[in-house]
């Protein structure tokens, strides 16, 4: 008999992973949560026949709140941050994950709160430089204090025992691979230089500088342009479309400029937006 979970031993296991399949998919996406760009030295680790099979679906998923904090899943092959890593519990052996596969602590899995589901990601752990390849195919982990839940098998390989600082690093041509292998789909080439058009017809609040804040990654255009045109007031919003997303940015500013529209959409709009300078990732609480 298949073993069941329930809500309250979820909640006590610390909020490991939950299936969020049941909510309505989203027509867009956040996809900076405080990113940093770091140094990486192996972009092509071997990753086996498990981690690059088709899924049984491919999910995003739609906005969700945890504990007032909002997430709202993207696609970003750019993805590449810092945080705390812990590890999913035994417990939920034989659960379903939400794109549709069986956990499996003895395989290299992980969990995310806004990555698509399956990625395929390196994370490192901080403290020995260790790394490893992992599946990310389940959200999570339902506490705002971590970033990322390992399975056993992938703890174990970067030595991870509890808790630990990890760079968690999207691996760009595998989860285009992994997603089009789940979607049917001949795998694409890489995403080509992105091409920004100026979206808004409001006058945007004037500024010049390096910064740009990220507020959405979207499928849809027309959902882009309407959400540009929504956020003119907080400055030049622009649409910039990278492989199949098109993504909402506020542009030219300077680094106060920058914080005053971060803190203003966390404040008004309750939203998570990354930031960008001079088109590298930098964390949002840097300035």
């Amino acid at each position: 008999m298949k073993k069941i979970v329930s809500l309250a031993v979820l909640t006590a296991l610390v909020a490991g992973c939950m299936d969020m399949g049941s909510k309505n998919d989203a027509t867009y996406g956040y996809d900076g949560f405080g990113e940093e760009q770091l140094t990486t030295t192996d972009n092509t680790l071997n990753t086996n026949a498990y981690l690059m099979a088709a899924a049984p679906k491919y999910y995003i998923g739609s906005p969700y709140k945890i504990e007032d904090v909002q997430y709202i899943p993207g696609e970003d092959l750019t993805y590449n941050q810092t945080g705390i890593a812990g590890i999913i519990p035994v417990e939920l052996n034989g659960s379903k994950t939400s794109d549709g596969e069986t956990f499996d602590s003895n395989q290299l899995v992980a969990t995310s709160k806004t990555l698509p589901l399956p990625s395929i990601v390196k994370v490192t752990n901080l403290d020995n430089g260790n790394s490893v390849v992992v599946r990310v195919n389940n959200r999570g982990p339902f506490v705002n204090t971590r970033i990322m839940d390992l399975s056993t098998a992938a703890a174990q390989q970067i030595g991870l025992n509890g808790t630990a600082k990890v760079q968690v690093q999207v691996l760009s041509n595998e989860s285009i691979a992994v997603k089009n292998a789940t979607l049917g789909e001949t795998t694409k080439p890489a995403a080509a230089e992105p091409v920004t058009v100026q979206t808004t017809e409001v006058a945007p609040v004037a500024a010049s500088g390096d910064y740009s804040v990220q507020v959405a990654a979207v499928y849809s255009e027309d959902n882009a342009n309407a959400l540009a045109r929504e956020l003119a007031s907080y400055g030049n919003a622009v649409v910039v479309h990278e492989a199949d997303m098109y993504k909402v940015r506020i542009i030219d500013l300077d680094a106060a400029n920058a914080r005053r529209v971060i803190d203003a959409l966390r404040s008004d709009k309750g939203m998570a937006p990354g930031l960008l300078k001079a088109g590298k990732w930098v964390n949002a609480d840097s300035i």
